[in-house]
């Protein structure tokens, strides 16, 4: 459960207000005027608690749980206890979020400028932002309102960032435009040179990377990410995009809406990511490759050829998740000395 040496809890709410920002419904015989003090999983929560059932894995302890409410699949609403008040919710993970964001809201940065920091003259911040101890604002930097720039930040020359963002310890900031509301965990690099030359026996040839990073609203990017700019076109991510730890987004590359990237994942230079799609961890993206919207790559695929929209890969070469579960299996049969079925 939150710790309260790290963790403020709002509230508490009554069952009403908890399932009105839950999107949920409550159940029949649930008091709504019961009231609730966190959240907490099932295994952890007290009469005083929300938790939920999201996963049919865990239906038994949800029928032993001691919470004062549960949020639930309404099939599922009679496998709770009689004591536990049920909310309904077709997508019960999505319902417990946003009841969870409910006790534990972002704080607001309270504002203000360590004296430690350095600012340029020529720099602008907007109402509300705090700069924290050992930041670095270059000229020419806008940031919009209620920002945080976290201890050790480096923000390089005109940069400018939207409102409500928000940039982690020792993360690093050039040649690039940032929305609103983006969360930028600590030790990001956006904006640094890609990996650009041509290859020579008498010497590698630097190509100037003379491009941007374009980072849209509501993104969030996970610690030790790197970000190339782009070496004459601009990289691009686009709104809603959540892009983990570790990951490495070369030149050039460009990803749409709401695409969701795991760890350890790497784009090569110019490669194309649509809109929705979801990339498992370690997954390698060829340079120029594309991977229409709704796409599903599995951990470790290796992409070295376009992926059509909707479709699920997995493997190396990628191929159809199908096949590529095939191929395991004959392999698996072979390294034990039997044949493959016909």
């Amino acid at each position: 459960m939150p710790d309260p040496r790290f963790y403020a809890v709002a509230g508490p709410f009554t069952l009403a207000e908890i399932a009105e920002a839950a999107g949920a419904e409550l159940a029949v015989g649930a008091d709504p005027t019961r009231r609730l003090c966190d959240v907490a999983p099932l295994s952890h929560a007290t009469a005083e608690h929300l938790s939920f059932l999201a996963n049919l894995k865990y239906v038994d302890a949800f029928a032993a749980c001691r919470a004062g409410a549960c949020v639930a699949p309404a099939a599922l609403a009679d496998r709770a206890p009689a004591d536990v008040a049920v909310l309904t919710s077709d997508n019960p993970y999505k319902s417990f979020a946003l009841a969870a964001q409910l006790f534990h809201p972002v704080p607001l940065p309270e504002p203000g400028i360590h004296p430690a920091a350095v600012i340029d003259p020529a720099a602008v911040l907007g109402a509300g932002c705090r700069v924290e101890a050992g930041a670095v604002i270059d000229a020419g930097v806008r940031i919009g309102a209620r920002c945080l720039i976290g201890a050790n930040v480096a923000i390089g020359p005109a940069v400018e960032i939207g409102d409500d963002t928000r940039i982690g310890t020792c993360a690093s900031l050039s040649h690039c435009l940032i929305g609103a509301r983006v969360m930028i965990f600590p030790g990001v690099r956006i904006g640094q040179e890609g990996f650009g030359f041509a290859i020579d026996r008498s010497g590698h040839v630097k190509i100037p990377q003379l491009g941007r990073v374009l980072i849209e609203d509501d993104v969030e990017i996970g610690a030790n990410t790197t970000i190339d700019r782009g070496s004459g076109p601009d990289t691009v991510i686009a709104q809603g995009c959540r892009i983990d730890n570790l990951v490495q987004i070369a030149h050039n590359v460009r990803i749409g809406r709401g695409s969701v990237i795991a760890a350890q994942s790497a784009l090569a230079g110019s490669a194309r990511v649509g809109d929705f799609v979801q990339i498992a961890g370690q997954v390698g993206v060829a340079d120029h490759r594309s991977v229409g919207d709704g796409a599903r790559l599995a951990g470790q695929t290796g992409v070295t050829r376009d992926i059509e929209p909707g479709a699920t890969y997995g493997g190396t070469p990628a191929v159809p998740v199908r096949q590529w579960h095939r191929q395991s299996a004959h392999l698996a049969r072979l390294a034990r000395g039997k044949a493959a079925p016909e």
